[in-house]
């Protein structure tokens, strides 16, 4: 399956280029009072969901993604959860650029673990990435994002996909500095999610997916996820030793070589093999 949510917090199937709006099935949802219970209510109750979005698509109306916004297919996570350096040559890139490392030293993954980003980042491709720090060095980082469907805490890396709802293409916005990566990445419209989310019974093996992204028109990266230094059940692994993984958490697995600065009006195209494409605009202010 793969599902989305577009426009006005529309829900969708996805088939092919045409998108079935099948928002009445999150009405199964309980309805919740604060305090708000951990993690994203719609991952916590997907496999209900799931069932009753299936028995709606046959007489959903649809629309051509092409006509849609597509939002975050995920809307409330508890977490993003980011891998720092998680391939071998974006770390040697790191290391030789000043333009990335601002003479600093740069660590490998397993020196620094993971980081948390802002939740407040989060948005579709729809929306666009916001650029207005005209000082600094924006790049993009393109990536793949593993959804959390399974609460879990001190999860074995034998056991980690047991855990995994699905998969979709992240993009780590950045602003190259000296500040803590938390800071530099957490800016509004820094973490893009989409444009729809793969459940993991048709991707079973995100370990060997090409993925390329390319700023307008020209290729910037490509690579393949067989190349990740920790690997999704590492990384599963390593996060929850720290933190209770809860449903809709989100783990950004790293980016490969090839990061660079993008300006407003540029255009990013990312692909990745399994799950589909998708268009991001960056603008100003």
């Amino acid at each position: 399956m793969r599902f989305c949510r577009f426009d006005d917090n529309r829900l969708g199937l996805i088939e092919g280029d045409t998108v079935r709006d099948v928002t009445d099935a999150a009405d199964i949802l309980p309805d919740v009072r604060w305090p708000l219970p951990h993690g994203d209510l719609f991952l916590a109750h997907f496999d209900a969901v799931r069932t009753e979005m299936e028995r709606l698509a046959a007489n959903a109306p649809t629309r051509p993604v092409k006509d849609v916004k597509l939002l975050s297919p995920i809307a409330n996570p508890d977490k993003i959860v980011a891998a720092p350096v998680n391939y071998q040559l974006h770390l040697d890139e790191a290391r030789t650029d000043t333009g990335i490392n601002f003479g600093s030293g740069v660590k490998t993954i397993a020196e620094c673990g993971v980081f948390l980003k802002a939740t407040s980042s989060l948005v579709g491709p729809g929306e666009g990435v916001v650029a207005d720090w005209s000082d600094r060095r924006i790049d993009h980082e393109l990536e793949l994002a593993v959804v959390i469907g399974r609460k879990g805490f001190r999860i074995s890396e034998d056991d980690a996909l047991g855990h995994v709802a699905g998969y979709t293409m992240g993009l780590d916005m950045t602003i190259r500095g000296t500040e803590d990566r938390s800071y530099r990445k957490s800016l509004d419209t820094f973490t893009v999610l989409g444009p729809w989310v793969v459940t993991a019974d048709e991707l079973p093996d995100a370990g060997a997916l090409d993925f390329e992204l390319k700023v307008n028109g020209e290729t910037r990266q490509k690579s393949n996820t067989r190349h990740l230094v920790f690997d999704v059940p590492k990384l599963i692994a390593v996060a929850s030793k720290a933190y209770t993984l809860h449903p809709g958490d989100i783990i950004l697995t790293g980016t490969p070589e090839g990061v660079a600065p993008v300006v407003p009006g540029d255009l990013m195209h990312a692909w990745f093999e399994g799950i589909g494409e998708t268009e991001i605009r960056v603008r100003g202010a």
